[in-house]
């Protein structure tokens, strides 16, 4: 027997449609690094909306990290398949290279958890932030200790290479990365937001607290560098002073690698603080509420920097351009520079 409106012969109403709540995957939830929350009642760019539309930031993102990895792919390469590049200076800059390669690594192992794997994973969400972490934090860390070697190889010119043996710079970069993973690791020992959405910085799943933490020991690490590179310019022109007095054909060789290795020095740091000190200082006034356009628009000139760092460091270096050119054409230009190696080169 028909009830209701069926038995006077009225259609059914149609029902309400249920409400879907959000979870992962949905629009309203904010997506990996960078955070993408586009404030109060707007959909979070490339979070997986209505439409699964990709977000053209994240695209280039990806882009970025896969450019950033096979640039600094090849530099290993070299690096690796070179007998003679074995002194602590390329040790140094391999590490940098390799931090660098696992940085774009992360930032495609980000855009695939964001929108290629299914179910969403809180543990590769966790995982991809902690790679992140880590290969930047290596970055940092690697372009440091190439200040302070630079800066030894220029105050103790006579001991250096019997005082920085290659044993010991192996043992310092080991530490140095242990501490790094160790940083990356902290998302996924519940060092994150995702059960307190509030709490997330613009690097979700970071909290604000943890964020402001990170930025702050960038900027003094990066106030350590600049100290540093100032001690360097002083011994570099009391060096130029002693080398015009002499009026000596090596120390004229010699002030031209320093001013070279001084030069490379300078486009190191430049780069490295136009390109992170902005995204360093965002972070530490804005929260996952701030428009997602101001996020992306700071976090890829800084995903930038390890694009540009090899062709800073490695490609000007006349040891890795002989190594290039004989892999790639079996060959040397007459044109190439046979100047010995120097402690002052980078």
């Amino acid at each position: 027997m028909l009830h209701g409106p069926a038995a006077m012969g009225e259609p059914w109403p149609p029902q309400p449609q249920q409400q879907r709540l959000p979870g992962p995957g949905n629009a309203s939830e904010p997506p990996a690094w960078p955070s993408a929350a586009g404030g109060p009642g707007t959909a979070a760019p490339g979070g997986g909306g209505a439409a699964g539309a990709v977000s053209p930031w994240d695209i280039a993102l990806c882009a970025t990290g896969t450019a950033v990895a096979g640039e600094n792919a090849l530099v290993l390469a070299v690096l690796f398949y070179t007998p003679s590049l074995r002194a602590p200076m390329f040790l140094l800059i391999g590490s940098l290279a390799l931090a660098d390669l696992l940085a774009g690594l992360g930032l495609v192992a980000n855009f695939a958890v964001r929108y290629l794997l299914r179910p969403p994973s809180e543990a590769a969400e966790l995982a991809a932030a902690g790679l992140l972490l880590a290969a930047f934090s290596a970055s940092v860390c690697s372009l440091l200790a190439i200040t302070v070697d630079r800066y030894l190889s220029l105050y103790n010119a006579l001991t250096y290479h019997s005082e920085r043996t290659l044993g010991f710079t192996c043992a310092m970069v080991l530490l140095m990365w242990l501490l790094c993973l160790g940083v990356g690791l902290l998302p996924l020992l519940g060092w994150n937001c995702l059960r307190d959405q509030s709490a997330c910085s613009i690097l979700r799943p970071v909290t604000k607290d943890n964020a402001a933490v990170l930025a702050v020991t960038f900027l003094l690490l990066f106030a350590l560098m600049m100290q540093l590179y100032l001690q360097i310019c002083k011994i570099a022109f009391r060096h130029a002073q002693q080398i015009a007095v002499q009026h000596q054909f090596i120390a004229t060789a010699q002030a031209t690698s320093t001013r070279k290795g001084l030069s490379t020095l300078s486009l190191i740091l430049g780069t490295f603080a136009l390109c992170w000190i902005p995204f360093a200082i965002y972070s530490l006034v804005a929260d996952s509420s701030y428009p997602a356009v101001y996020t992306y628009s700071l976090a890829l000139p800084a995903t930038c920097n390890s694009l540009i760092n090899p062709i800073i460091y490695a490609f000007r270096n006349p040891d890795i351009q002989k190594s290039l050119w004989l892999a790639c054409c079996g060959c040397i230009p007459s044109t190439f520079s046979s100047r010995p190696r120097t402690s002052s080169d980078v």
